[in-house]
This record gives C-alpha cells, structure tokens and sequence, in this order.
C-alpha cells in the first residue's frame, strides 16, 4: 500500500530582526504549512526570546 503525499509540509520560521542585529543566538520556531494555500514563504510576528518582544520570523529552507 503506496503512502499519499499530502500537501502539508514543517517548515523553519528564523527571526529576520535577531539576524540583522548580529547578536549571538538565534530565535527559530518550527510550524507547518499548507503547500497548496500558501505557494510562498510564510511571514508570522512571533516572540523572539532574545530581544524580548515580537518580531517578523520568515520561513527558511
């Protein structure tokens, strides 16, 4: 019995802010996609730990 490919995929979110800054660390979260209603890179506001307050995390590969 062949498995279905499902159009649901993990995907990496990386804090762009904490990137840009150069501080030491990084603030990651893993969350999940629809690859058919969303062809593009996710964009969420989540917390960053590090700089202690809500910033953009997009997707990486």
């Amino acid at each position: 019995m062949a498995k279905k490919k499902g159009n649901r995929v993990q995907v990496i979110l990386e804090c762009t802010e904490h990137k840009e800054s150069g501080m030491p660390g990084t603030s990651r979260y893993i969350t999940t996609k629809n690859r058919k209603n969303t062809p593009g890179r996710l964009e969420l506001k989540k917390y960053n730990p590090i700089l202690k307050k809500y910033t953009l995390h997009r997707e990486i590969k």
